[in-house]
């Protein structure tokens, strides 16, 4: 059996103490798995930096837009990126 931790009226231990998993209606939770195994490497999706395994041959954005408020700017006034 789990015991409590208190210190200064506020429980530090593990939330399985005084909250067991359960649903918004008070219910148990029942365990699932879900997704694909992503145990091995071959299975996840894995990025890093620009390059990611599950992207297609996307050329990068060299367009951009003249962003309002700049005021006196000293590094630019486009933008690049998903905007809209």
């Amino acid at each position: 059996m789990a015991y409590s931790m208190k210190k200064g009226g506020k429980e530090v231990g593990p939330a399985s103490v005084y909250a067991p998993p359960h649903t918004m209606d008070g219910k148990a939770m029942k365990g699932s798995s879900s997704g694909p195994n992503q145990s091995k490497l071959d299975t996840l999706d894995v990025a890093i930096g620009a390059y990611s395994k599950s992207a297609g041959n996307e050329q990068p954005k060299t367009t951009s837009i003249k962003i309002r408020g700049t005021g006196a700017a000293t590094k630019g006034v486009m933008a690049r990126g998903p905007m809209g």
